[in-house]
C-alpha cells in the first residue's frame, strides 16, 4: 500500500472509531438516562447527563442555527485540510492529530442535524425514545449535543484573602464534555506539544511553502 494512501486510511479509521464511540456512547446515555441524571462510578467521575446548545464542553456562543452552519463549514474545511496534508505527505502523528480534530467536531455535528428531528425529548422523570422523522423535539440543525464524562475531582473553598472570590467554594473539574470534545482537545494538546512548527508551515501558502522549502536547501548545501 503507499504511503499516501495509508495515510488516508488511517485519518479515515480514527475518524470512524471516534464517531463510533461518541455516537454509541450518546445515543445509550440519552435512551437510558433522565436530563440531569447522575451515574458514580467513583468518587472523581461520574456520568452525568445534560444537553447544550454550545460549543464543546457546554459553553454557548451565538444562535443554535449559527452554530451549527459554523461546525459545518469547519467539518468541510478541515477535511479539504487533511486531504492537502495526505497529498503532500505531512507526518502520520499530525494527520492523526487532524482528524482527532475532524471527528470531534463530526461528532457535534451529527447531534446538532439529527437529534431533534429523530429523539423526543430529554427532561428529569423521562427517558427519551427514538421517534419518526421529523416527530422529535427540534427541527433539522437545531438538536442539542449529549454531554455525559464529569470529573469533579476535587471542590473546597477559596482562601479568605483571596479578591473578589475569597471564602466562597469551588469546584475542579466542573465541565461536562462528551467523546467528541475529548478528541477535539486530545488533538489540539498533541499538535501544539509536538507539531506547532508543522502546522505553522502547513498553514503557509504554497508560494510560501516553496520559498521556505528553498531556503532550507541551500543552507544545508552551504552546511
Amino acid at each position: 500500500m503507499k504511503n499516501g494512501v495509508r495515510k488516508a486510511w488511517m485519518a479515515v479509521a480514527v475518524v470512524f472509531l471516534v464517531l463510533l464511540v461518541d455516537q454509541l456512547s450518546k445515543i445509550w446515555v440519552k435512551t437510558h438516562m433522565e436530563l440531569y441524571e447522575a451515574i458514580p462510578i467513583t468518587d472523581w467521575f461520574r456520568i452525568y447527563f445534560v444537553e447544550n446548545n454550545g460549543m464543546a464542553f457546554g459553553i454557548e456562543a451565538g444562535g443554535k442555527l449559527f452554530l451549527s452552519m459554523f461546525r459545518i463549514v469547519a467539518v468541510i474545511l478541515i477535511i479539504f485540510y487533511i486531504r492537502r496534508l495526505v497529498k503532500d505527505h505531512y507526518k502520520t502523528g499530525f494527520i492523526v492529530c487532524v482528524s482527532l480534530i475532524l471527528a470531534g467536531a463530526t461528532g457535534n455535528i451529527i447531534d446538532s442535524i439529527f437529534y431533534g428531528v429523530i429523539f423526543d425529548s430529554s427532561y428529569p422523570g423521562h427517558i427519551a425514545s427514538l421517534v419518526p422523522w421529523g416527530e422529535g423535539y427540534s427541527s433539522l440543525l437545531h438538536g442539542k449535543v449529549v454531554d455525559m464524562l464529569y470529573f469533579p475531582l476535587f471542590s473546597g473553598s477559596w482562601p479568605h484573602w483571596v479578591p473578589l472570590v475569597g471564602g466562597e467554594d469551588f469546584l475542579f473539574f466542573r465541565f461536562i464534555f462528551n467523546i467528541a470534545d475529548s478528541a477535539i482537545t486530545v488533538g489540539v494538546i498533541l499538535i501544539l506539544l509536538f507539531y506547532r512548527k508543522t502546522l505553522s508551515y502547513s498553514l503557509l501558502s504554497k508560494t510560501e511553502r516553496e520559498k521556505l522549502d528553498k531556503e532550507k536547501q541551500e543552507k544545508e548545501s552551504e552546511s
